[in-house]
């Protein structure tokens, strides 16, 4: 194993030559362990590591923390010492998601990553509006969008390709394939993606098949998957929590637990491109403060009579927009807060002149 073979690269290497002479080592993290992390070396070593205090106090925020998928400069220890964090390399990729719950914060889920397949299928798990959500997100990191509609066998072909059919035509960047544990030959298609230095992350529902998948890539039962339950169809497994694997053939792959929701965490600018279509058929409305709603002169309004668009479509552009509009509101009143709570918690020169004033009188 090399540096390379875990995604290391020109640019990484730029950025650690800052830390020449420091005897640190770069490593790439693997699993989160909440308290320590698990950091693979260029030369196959894996070790169990710590944040280092410094790294902990430069984070702005719970995103800016090591996650896995990061390189990080890494001081190796010994038995009587431990491996500490130094510094956190830049992140050429990061996909993120706003974190569950009421907190107006950034959660990443894999950072340094090329490649992110989302698994579905063609039944109770399909749902274009939540494929709309994870779109987004994943233009945002400017990673390349696949899509597993998986457990063919369990749906008609019908069913299937319609469901592949609809995800090409709502993303037509994205590459989608049918795939099935019980056809292999499906499969074959994702071993194209299994690159040297190439890392992927999958992610979708609990029970769409994504860690039998993993498994099937990785040519074993890495993952312990269940049994399948005979009423829905679906599989129970352990994933708990993110894991970077690097393949004996060339790739690396990061699992990740099933996700219930998409919270967004994205921007107009990435949300406008993934829905180019209506942006472009807004310009062509003959107010610029259309609301496309039911009045004269609305063109989306036209495109969906003449069955151009389905309502549905516009329906989930206008209620993502209104979402991201809320999240950069928050955002901002998030910041103020903290920056209000930053000037109370700091005294002014003014005081802080007195206060040394008087300790010297004082001496």
């Amino acid at each position: 194993m090399t540096l390379e073979d875990l995604g290391w690269n020109e640019s990484f290497a730029e950025e650690f030559s800052a830390f020449d002479g420091k005897g640190w080592e770069p490593a790439r993290l693997i699993r989160d362990n909440k308290i320590t992390y698990g950091a693979l070396l260029g030369d196959g070593r894996e070790l169990e590591v710590v944040m280092g205090g410094r790294v902990y106090h430069a984070a702005a925020s719970d995103a800016e923390l090591p996650a896995v998928g990061d390189w990080v400069a890494l001081e190796v220890g010994d038995e009587n010492n431990e491996h500490i964090i130094r510094a956190r390399l830049s992140r050429q990729t990061c996909f993120s998601r706003k974190a569950s719950g009421k907190r107006m914060e950034e959660q990443v889920i894999a950072s340094n990553i090329q490649i992110v397949i989302v698994v579905t299928d063609a039944g109770p798990d399909f749902n274009l509006r939540r494929m709309e959500r994870y779109f987004a997100i994943i233009g945002r990191s400017r990673a390349k969008a696949v899509v597993l509609v998986n457990k063919a066998d369990l749906f008609s072909d019908q069913e299937n390709q319609t469901a592949a059919e609809a995800i090409r035509t709502q993303n037509p960047e994205a590459e989608v394939h049918v795939t099935s544990l019980k056809k292999k030959s499906s499969l074959k298609a994702l071993k194209a993606y299994l690159k040297p230095g190439i890392s992927i992350t999958f992610i979708g529902s609990s029970g769409t098949g994504k860690s039998s998948v993993i498994n099937h890539l990785l040519g074993g039962e890495y993952q312990f998957t269940d049994e399948v339950n005979e009423n829905t169809g679906k599989g129970r497994h352990t994933t708990t929590a993110r894991e970077l694997m690097v393949l004996r053939g060339g790739g690396i792959i990061i699992d990740n637990p099933g996700i219930k929701e998409v919270h967004m965490w994205t921007d107009e600018a990435t949300l406008r491109e993934q829905f180019a279509d209506i942006v472009e058929l807004a310009g062509e409305c003959r107010f610029d403060n259309c609301r496309h709603g039911p009045h004269a002169g609305c063109a989306i309004r036209v495109a969906m009579t003449d069955g151009r668009m389905e309502i549905s479509r516009l329906e989930g552009f206008l209620k993502l927009e209104e979402e991201i509009e809320k999240l950069r509101l928050s955002r901002q009143k998030r910041q103020m807060t903290l920056e209000r709570r930053e000037r109370q918690n700091q005294p002014s020169k003014a005081r802080r002149y007195d206060a040394m004033r008087n300790r010297h009188l004082e001496e």
